[in-house]
């Protein structure tokens, strides 16, 4: 049975509007008592399955949707893709099948889930109460994407398969560096994809939980022409090389003697709600490497990596940003164009173009 607790739009622009999904009525009502404990959100519906959360998301508006996988009539992914075509939501998927590093999970973050949250056992009190605080607070960070989310349908991003750039006119000084939150999977995905197998070295920081950062490098290592894989500690940066922050430390650059560059990997406190944080990336990009960066800023909530680029134009680099139409969520970008950083913008697949080109005119 479905809840639509309209009352609840009186309460002020302070509490976070949540419409939870799910076929389990002990759950559904679990999720209500957990939400309903804090002041500054509130369950204003509840849907048993994706047909009935439809009509609901129409009349009631939420601000964020949380969503289980498994459901009948259409399962949560299936209900997730269209949701993000057509009505784009923050969503937090709630869900026994979202395991760590799990298929499922990975792939409700590849079509825009802001974050996941795996079931606890319904009978351990201490698991349910660290699931009420994990779901409390992914709602709160949620609730900040509400309004960044575009309005309208979002067009389907085209992939070249090609490469945009012939293998030349780059040296160790070069680099690539990229910043991405929720929608940043696929954006990274559509960047990566047609880079060079021997241009610069990108170093990449994208809000991820630690479970899954080596997972979703090694999907990227087996679709790219360029080689990708997992940030590791003091690694020298190689041409046609792709580093992932690891889900549990900040990634950073440090320049070596002669003028190459290494990997660094910090457990420092997080910066923006985030650690891999992409602000604490593009500021050590900008000490480092200066005017031979290049960086992107691509699809997320909130503002992390907005500062960071404009210090990294500010130190000569050349500095980019998502569009808003092929955005999940134009947030950090336009955080990035409010500050005057961005020097352009474009698809992620345009932006890997416009770095490149950039990167080979610089001596």
């Amino acid at each position: 049975m479905a809840l639509a607790n309209t009352d609840i739009r009186t309460t002020g622009d302070r509490q976070i509007r949540v419409l939870v999904i799910d076929d389990s009525p002990s759950m559904r009502l679990l999720l209500q008592e957990m939400i309903n404990r804090e002041q500054d959100m509130r369950v204003v519906g509840s849907a048993p399955d994706p047909l009935v959360a439809r009509e609901l998301i129409k009349q009631l508006r939420p601000d964020v949707v949380t969503l289980d996988i498994e459901m009948p009539g259409m399962n949560g992914l299936d209900f997730l893709a269209r949701l993000m075509r057509l009505h784009p939501l923050p969503v937090l998927m709630i869900s026994s099948r979202t395991s760590a590093g799990s298929e499922q999970s990975l792939q409700a973050l590849e079509l825009g889930a802001v974050d996941i949250v795996h079931k606890r056992s319904l009978a351990v009190k201490s698991e349910l109460a660290q699931m009420a605080s994990e779901i409390t607070g992914k709602i709160r960070q949620a609730g900040l994407a509400a309004g960044q989310l575009q309005g309208s349908a979002r067009p389907a991003l085209a992939l070249p398969r090609t490469l945009v750039h012939a293998d030349s006119g780059f040296d160790r000084r070069k680099v690539l560096f990229v910043g991405a939150s929720t929608g940043g999977t696929e954006a990274i995905k559509s960047l990566l994809e047609v880079l060079p197998p021997h241009g610069p070295p990108v170093l990449i920081a994208q809000h991820m939980p630690e479970d899954f950062t080596a997972r979703f490098a090694k999907r990227m290592n087996d679709c790219c022409a360029i080689r990708v894989k997992e940030a590791e500690h003091g690694e020298r940066l190689q041409a046609g090389w792709a580093y992932i922050a690891p889900g549990h430390s900040h990634l950073l650059v440090r320049r070596l003697a002669g003028g190459s560059y290494e990997t660094r990997l910090s457990d420092g406190p997080e910066v923006n709600r985030h650690r891999p944080s992409v602000d604490v990336l593009f500021d050590s990009a900008a000490g480092e490497v200066g005017r031979h960066a290049a960086a992107v800023l691509l699809t997320g909530m909130g503002k992390d990596g907005a500062a960071g680029l404009l210090r990294l134009r500010e130190a000569g680099a050349h500095t980019l940003t998502q569009s808003a139409a092929s955005c999940v969520v134009y947030g950090m970008p336009r955080a990035a164009v409010e500050l005057g950083a961005s020097m352009g913008e474009g698809t992620p697949a345009e932006l890997a173009g416009m770095a490149l080109d950039a990167l080979a005119r610089r001596d």
